[in-house]
């Protein structure tokens, strides 16, 4: 449901309009550094600003209230708080009877009866993935010296990325985007087949991240089109080291001491400025909605650092269970 992991685990809680949201992080080790400025660098990534991403800005100062003494890490559970401090909760009355096309307000409405928040997506929100960022934080000090990079590549197809934007933007669309990630410095042997492969772990975080559509590893979708001599990737040394990295550095659910490398599909924000037909359960018809609020044109933009801070969690309690 809410949370993640065998060993390091993470619980993630609120919603977009709530008081709060934060994360819950079980199986830390104990006497590692830690305190609110280690995840600014992070959470400025993450955080609104950019061409392309909601004109609503919040702080996002974390509020470390358990698990830390004195600048360590205890070994107990870590509770990080932030505040929503920067809401318009009036511009989401209307989605309970005429939801929004392409988001959670029919599915929630339904799976929990009417009771769920509304409010800017409520739980669905991206919004939620602070906690995400904030435990992908403390995940990269556990396993250093691993270091995980993603980047945005390309929006809606193409390598311009302002240029694209900028033209949804106009059209009051939204657009999608291709994210790519690499993880170096990572040992072999990670990994527990068949159903927590690395590959499994990392894709089933990675879907957790809202507008996800897609993931490939190593070569992903072209590997259909290739033979197993194209394919194969031939170790040249002891360490493991391949002349190629088709299998994005894992072999059957292992990591084989190459880079793990992968891409996710971000699709386009499913909140768009134009008018859309769609249906009304108050009226029993299809009607005209149109969205009101403040959202993402590209939601692609910020979600680089999510992708590196889950992959994080992941290889973090890879690492603890393998220990």
């Amino acid at each position: 449901m809410n949370t993640f992991g065998i060993i390091f685990k993470v619980e993630i809680f609120g919603e977009s309009h709530g008081k709060q949201v934060g994360v819950i992080i079980d199986g830390c080790p104990s006497g590692i550094a830690l305190d609110e400025q280690d995840f600014q660098t992070d959470l400025q990534r993450r955080r609104s600003g950019k061409l392309g991403t909601t004109p609503r800005i919040e702080a996002d100062v974390p509020h470390i209230v358990s698990g830390v003494y004195e600048g360590k890490t205890c070994g107990t559970p870590i509770t990080i708080l932030f505040d929503n401090t920067n809401t318009k909760s009036g511009d989401y009355s209307n989605l309970m009877d005429h939801p929004r096309p392409g988001h959670a307000d029919y599915t929630g409405m339904v799976k929990y009866g009417g009771y769920n928040d509304p409010r800017g997506g409520g739980h669905f929100s991206g919004r939620i993935t602070l906690g995400i960022v904030a435990a992908g934080v403390i995940a990269k000090k556990i396993i250093a010296p691993i270091s995980i990079s993603a980047e945005l590549t390309e929006v809606g197809g193409r390598t311009d990325i302002d240029e694209c934007i900028k033209e949804a933007m106009q059209q009051k669309d939204s657009v999608g985007g291709m994210v790519r990630c690499s993880c170096t410095n990572v040992p072999v042997g990670l990994g527990e087949p068949f159903f927590d492969s690395v590959e499994s772990e990392i894709a089933h975080i990675i879907f957790a991240i809202p507008a996800i559509k897609s993931i490939e590893f190593g070569s992903g979708i072209e590997a259909a089109k290739m033979r197993g001599s194209e394919h194969n990737d031939a170790i040249l040394d002891a360490s493991g080291k391949t002349k190629t990295n088709y299998a994005g550095g894992i072999n059957g659910g292992i990591t084989n001491g190459n880079d793990i490398e992968f891409r996710v599909a971000v699709k386009p924000t499913a909140s768009i400025a134009q008018a859309q037909n769609t249906y009304n359960f108050a009226s029993g018809a299809v009607e005209p909605l149109e969205i009101v609020g403040r959202h993402d044109a590209c939601i692609a933009v910020r979600v680089p650092v999510i992708v590196e801070c889950a992959t994080a969690i992941v290889l973090a309690d890879l690492m603890l269970r393998s220990k």
